[in-house]
């Protein structure tokens, strides 16, 4: 099983997310630390270069849980979680990265 890692600012985003999306993304999470590879991978987008990331959704698509998958240490850092509104959530993935 791979472990959990967080971007040291992940929990700024968390605060601006709710109770119940909270409660969300920690299962999803959850899911994703046993299936890695249930994200899909992010490119370039916007001339950001994400590659290597992994997104997956969260509350009906409005939140995104932005990830790296290091399979030679078994590990999945979460790198941001955030809404897609202007793509910020990949604008700070691209800056966090």
């Amino acid at each position: 099983m791979y472990e959990i890692k967080y971007h040291p600012l992940l929990e700024e985003d968390l605060k601006q997310l709710n109770n119940a999306v909270r409660i969300e993304v920690f299962k999803k999470l959850k899911k994703i630390q046993q299936s890695p590879e249930l994200g899909l991978p992010l490119g370039n987008k916007n001339n950001m270069n994400l590659t290597g990331l992994r997104k997956i959704y969260v509350a009906k698509k409005q939140v995104r849980i932005v990830y790296e998958i290091i399979d030679a240490i078994l590990v999945i850092y979460v790198i941001a979680i955030g809404k897609r509104e202007n793509m910020e959530v990949y604008k700070q993935a691209e800056q966090r990265k």
